[in-house]
């Protein structure tokens, strides 16, 4: 059984409301991932945002998932240099090569090793990367097989309203799944 753990490690302002930023900590019984790394420090380029910080221990994980190379959900890989780090070849190619993509020294900081995966990839058994088109074209998803599975989504979905009514692929993708819970990178808690 793979357990799901939110972990807040900090806080923007979007239009003037508070979104809190969270990374998903999965325990399987044959390893540990982080799905995402938040964001460690300030940065100029994202002073407009009013970014805040959560304290909070980096656990120690045996994988990286990034489900995709925004600011908010990479600016922590540097914690795991020499740890496998998992993204869509897409998605790195894009954050690589595209001016104002993201904060292009937490994409590549000293020692973040990229695994790049084309599609779907088993990481564990029962544990699945899927590609998730849509907030980025490189996006992907956790998948945690089950008779209904459990998602972590990244920003496929953003706020629940995106699942509810679905637009992208990757969000479309996620609702004909049936999946018992999908956890969102800025919510406290599943939807469902």
């Amino acid at each position: 059984m793979t357990t799901v753990t939110p972990i807040h490690v900090a806080d923007f302002l979007i239009e003037g409301e508070v979104m809190p930023v969270y990374v998903h900590l999965l325990e399987h019984p044959e390893g540990r991932i982080l799905v995402d790394t938040g964001f460690t420090e300030l940065h100029p380029a994202v002073e407009d945002m009013n970014p805040s910080l959560v304290a909070w221990e980096p656990p120690a994980v045996d994988y990286v998932v990034n489900t995709h190379l925004h600011f908010d959900h990479v600016g922590g890989n540097h914690r795991y240099a020499g740890t496998p780090v998992y993204v869509q070849r897409r998605e790195l190619e894009d954050a690589r090569t595209q001016a104002e993509y993201t904060i292009p020294e937490w994409v590549d900081p000293p020692g973040v090793e990229y695994v790049p995966v084309d599609g779907e990839l088993e990481l564990l058994p029962g544990v699945r990367l899927v590609p998730a088109p849509g907030h980025t074209a490189g996006s992907q998803i956790v998948v945690i097989d089950g008779d209904r599975p459990v998602v972590i989504a990244g920003d496929t979905a953003v706020w629940f309203g995106e699942l509810d009514e679905p637009e992208t692929e990757g969000q479309r993708m996620i609702v004909a799944m049936n999946p018992r819970q999908v956890w969102l990178s800025h919510t406290a808690e599943p939807w469902s």
